[in-house]
């Protein structure tokens, strides 16, 4: 597959796949090379006092589904993409923010549901626990995966110059980016991110001309981060 008409799609898989298929819906080639590669961890699912869970990510709530055949506890979820791995999972009644980690913690604060589990990485890029104790509530993290760094493929490397656009949907992927495009510069690269946060880590690289140009959806949502696309 060349280049040409083709959308870089930079997520961790399994998501990837699901990217991919919309993408190609939409009548573009669809690469799928992550920047980010998903290990699900095994931790200790201690339950006792919790009154809710919180995700971050569909990631979190596949990792957190393997653990622990329990699904009767409400269940806050950060978007569309989680809100629906939670129903898949066996969670009835997911409550979507609807946006990022800030609308989420905003969406519990409201709720005030009690104590809180929020399953997701290792390293997140948003304390999310941090957030809803500022608020008066009891949370904290249990790490159900980890994200590592991957570098994309020679092929993909040599192709950069012919991508339509390059799809981003988490700052660890767009720093991942960054460091990529200080040794590959790609001028002509258009990169849609999923939010003003994914893009905030390319500012350098566009600045410096690494890169041809930076957007982020109006919405935190793969649904408009699509609608970039050119068509």
């Amino acid at each position: 597959m060349t280049a040409s008409g083709a959308i870089w799609i930079t997520r961790a898989r399994p998501g990837a796949e699901s990217t991919a298929r919309r993408v190609e819906a939409l009548g573009f080639q669809a690469r799928v090379d992550p920047l980010l590669e998903i290990v699900f961890l095994d931790p200790v699912v201690d339950l006792s006092g919790i009154a809710a869970l919180a995700f971050t990510s569909a990631n979190g709530v596949e990792a957190f589904a393997r653990l622990t055949a329990g699904r009767d506890l409400p269940v806050f979820a950060v978007g569309e993409t989680t809100t629906r791995a939670a129903r898949a999972a066996g969670f009835a009644k997911p409550a979507s923010a609807d946006g990022d980690v800030e609308a989420l913690a905003a969406l519990i604060a409201r709720a005030r549901p009690g104590p809180l589990l929020c399953a997701g990485a290792s390293e997140p890029a948003v304390d999310l626990p941090a957030r809803l104790q500022a608020e008066g509530l009891t949370a904290r993290a249990l790490p159900v995966y980890a994200a590592l760094d991957r570098s994309p493929t020679s092929e993909t490397l040599a192709a950069l110059a012919g991508f339509d656009a390059a799809l981003l949907h988490s700052p660890r992927a767009a720093r991942g980016l960054a460091a990529v495009l200080e040794s590959a510069p790609a001028p002509a690269l258009r990169v849609l991110c999923l939010s003003q946060a994914v893009a905030e880590p390319l500012a350098a690289a566009l600045g410096k001309g690494r890169v041809g140009s930076v957007a982020f959806a109006s919405r935190p949502r793969e649904s408009a981060l699509l609608d970039l696309l050119p068509r």
